[in-house]
C-alpha cells in the first residue's frame, strides 16, 4: 500500500483501532444510495437539463449581483 493511501485511510478512521478493511467497507457502503429517485426529482433534473440546453442560465456573478453580494465574487478576482 502506498504511504499516501495509508495516510488517507488513517485520517478516515473513526477510531484508531478501526481496521483498514472496516474503513473501506464503511466508505463503499456509503457510496450507494438505497433510495431510488422519485418521479418529481427526475422531472426536475430533466427540466434543468432542458434549461441548460436552451441557454436559460445565468452566471453566478449575475445572481450574486442581483442578491447584492457581488463583492464576494469581486474579492475572489473572478
Amino acid at each position: 500500500m502506498r504511504s499516501d493511501t495509508k495516510a488517507i485511510l488513517d485520517d478516515l478512521k473513526i477510531n484508531p483501532r478501526e481496521t483498514y478493511d472496516d474503513v473501506v467497507r464503511r466508505l463503499a457502503k456509503s457510496a450507494y444510495d438505497d433510495e431510488p429517485l422519485t418521479k418529481e426529482e427526475i422531472d426536475a433534473m430533466e427540466e434543468g437539463i432542458a434549461d441548460i440546453k436552451a441557454g436559460r442560465t445565468r452566471s453566478l456573478r449575475d445572481v450574486m449581483k442581483d442578491l447584492g453580494d457581488d463583492e464576494a465574487i469581486k474579492a475572489r478576482g473572478q
